[in-house]
C-alpha cells in the first residue's frame, strides 16, 4: 500500500500540474457537470494537488494521507456524478487534455488513491526519501517502481479511452 500512497503522489503532481499549465479542460468539464467552473477554482484545486502531492512524498504522514483522501474521493465523486448522469464530457480534466473522457478506469484509481490515502493517515506514513533508505540499490528500483507504476496510471486515464473509443463505438 505504501508504493501506491507514492504513486497516487506522484499522480498528483502530474494532474495539478497538468491543471496549472492548462485550466481550461477542468473547467469545462465542471462548468458542463454544472459545478463551480472559474478558472480560479482550477487554479486552487491546482495548488492543492501540487502541494498535497510535494508533502506526502517528501514528509508522509497523517495530514498528508487524509489530504489525499479527501481529494481522490472529490475526484471519485465527480466521475461517478458524470458517469451516472451521463453527461456528455469529453475530458474530466484530471490531466489537462481534451481527449480524457470520464470512465470505469478513473473511478477504480480514484479509489484506489483514496485508499493510499486512508492508508498513509491511518498508518502514519513515511516520507519517499526514508522509504528509499531502507531499499536495496539506494533504492533506485523502488523509484522505478513507482515512475513506471505513475506512468501506467496516467497512460491509463488518457490513452486507454483514446485506444477504445473506436471498439466501444463500433459495438453500438
Amino acid at each position: 500500500m505504501e508504493g501506491w500512497f507514492f504513486l497516487s503522489a506522484a499522480l498528483l503532481l502530474v494532474s495539478g500540474g497538468a491543471k496549472l499549465a492548462d485550466p481550461a479542460p477542468t473547467s469545462g468539464a465542471l462548468r458542463i457537470a454544472g459545478l463551480v467552473s472559474g478558472s480560479g477554482v482550477v487554479y486552487t484545486l491546482a495548488v492543492a494537488e501540487i502541494a498535497t502531492g510535494a508533502i506526502s512524498l517528501l514528509a508522509g504522514g497523517t495530514v498528508a494521507g487524509w489530504a489525499m483522501a479527501v481529494l481522490y474521493g472529490g475526484f471519485g465523486w465527480f466521475v461517478a456524478f458524470a458517469l451516472h448522469r451521463r453527461i456528455p464530457i469529453s475530458s474530466c480534466g484530471c490531466f489537462g487534455k481534451v481527449d480524457t473522457p470520464p470512465s470505469v478506469v478513473h473511478l477504480f484509481l480514484n479509489a484506489a488513491g483514496l485508499a493510499g490515502g486512508v492508508w498513509a493517515a491511518l498508518s502514519h506514513s513515511l516520507s519517499l526519501i526514508s522509504v528509499l533508505d531502507d531499499q536495496p540499490v539506494a533504492g533506485l528500483p523502488y523509484l522505478a517502481f513507482v515512475a513506471a507504476g505513475t506512468y501506467a496510471a496516467y497512460l491509463l486515464l488518457t490513452a486507454l479511452p483514446v485506444l477504445l473509443r473506436p471498439h466501444l463505438a463500433g459495438s453500438r
